[in-house]
């Protein structure tokens, strides 16, 4: 590597340290461990050597290792060198067994070495900044973050920024009700953070449940400081969301602290959701009161646990039917996925007339 062009590279190497972050030292060892591996494959891997890159001029240089022995026990000349040799070669003051460096004369390496260094930063680089990706969102992982619209493609994947990096929302990852423009500010969740052989894998997220919960946990004190929990969240991005709430503090009001005065903190996550409509119900420790609270705002005549408690049978009027399914069943789902269970609603009529025909067929069994 000539004197300029090392220079050269040298100050390539303190650029990226200002820009990047990467720590010019550690690039200089990787270039030197690349660098060996690529003599060693050329010359021999049996070459006992060493490659410097000189940390003021950038020159390279190669050296051999040798152990000093007398002329007579000189046995291996790839890795001993005679004391007369070793003082030939500029070592004045040596004595056998001492491990001397000899340069090694090799244009031709030395002349594709600042090539090889260019590509061995280059890949060193990609490697760092793949880091620095992955370090800045694992942090985050399963967190809120902000950051800046800053291009939306062809296919309506969202290119985010997000202090100096890139991430991707995908569609499948976002809300109907979200209306997304170039330069405007965003929320979402960080869902997964992966390393993977090429980019991490960064999964962010205005769809995931677990927005609506950070949300909460961001309006309402009492949940980030744990005198009110969420024990659980169900949600249709960008229609309806249901989110189960306790206190054992019996003095707290649950729904109340959530809703806020004037109903403020709800509004405030209603409106980041860009109205979604948002029920808070109390969670009970007894599943059937839970179930009955989950299906408001329908009025349930009973519960009962059916099946080792997986499925839950649920007694309305009938002018009550259609409100406890919900529009095209969203409440019934969303009963099902906050409570875990199977959700089985019927009216009076249709369960007394199914109890009556199991009757006559029991009847009729008996009689046959």
């Amino acid at each position: 590597m000539k004197s300029k062009d090392g220079k050269i590279f040298l100050e390539a190497l303190e650029q990226l340290e200002k820009e990047k972050g990467i720590n010019k030292e550690s690039l200089l060892e990787a270039v030197e461990q690349a660098m060996l591996a690529a003599y060693k494959k050329h010359y021999g891997e049996e070459e006992n050597v060493e490659v410097e890159i000189n940390r003021s001029t950038g020159e390279v240089k190669v050296f051999e290792i040798k152990t000093v022995v007398t002329a007579e026990d000189l046995y291996d000349a790839a890795l001993e060198v005679s004391v007369e040799d070793a003082v030939e070669a500029g070592h004045k003051r040596v004595k056998v067994g001492d491990v001397i460096k000899l340069e090694v004369n090799c244009e031709e390496f030395r002349r594709n070495a600042i090539q090889n260094g260019k590509q061995i930063v280059i890949q060193k680089v990609r490697e760092a900044e793949r880091q620095n990706i992955f370090d800045k969102f694992k942090v985050k992982e399963h967190d809120i973050i902000t950051g800046i619209i800053r291009r939306i493609d062809e296919k309506r994947n969202i290119f985010i920024e997000f202090d100096g990096c890139e991430a991707i929302l995908t569609t499948a990852e976002q809300s109907p009700a979200d209306v997304y423009r170039v330069g405007e500010r965003i929320k979402v969740y960080v869902a997964e953070v992966e390393k993977t052989n090429k980019f991490p894998k960064i999964v962010i997220s205005r769809k995931n449940e677990g927005l609506l919960k950070k949300l909460f946990e961001l309006e309402i004190p009492e949940i980030a400081d744990g005198i009110i929990e969420i024990k659980s969240v169900a949600r249709e991005a960008g229609s309806r969301a249901k989110v189960a709430v306790y206190s054992a503090d019996e003095n707290i009001d649950t729904v109340g602290a959530c809703i806020g005065q004037k109903g403020l903190r709800i509004r405030n996550i209603v409106n980041e959701l860009n109205g979604e409509k948002i029920d808070i119900v109390v969670w009970k420790e007894d599943v059937e009161e839970f179930v009955s609270a989950v299906l408001s705002p329908a009025k349930v005549i009973s519960v009962e646990v059916l099946e080792e408690g997986s499925t839950a049978r649920v007694l309305v009027e009938n002018s009550q039917l259609s409100l406890a399914i919900g529009k095209n069943g969203q409440n019934a789902r969303l009963a099902a996925k906050l409570t875990g269970m199977r959700v089985d609603i019927k009216t009076v009529d249709s369960f007394k007339a199914e109890t009556e025909n199991n009757t006559v067929d029991l009847d009729e069994e008996e009689n046959a």
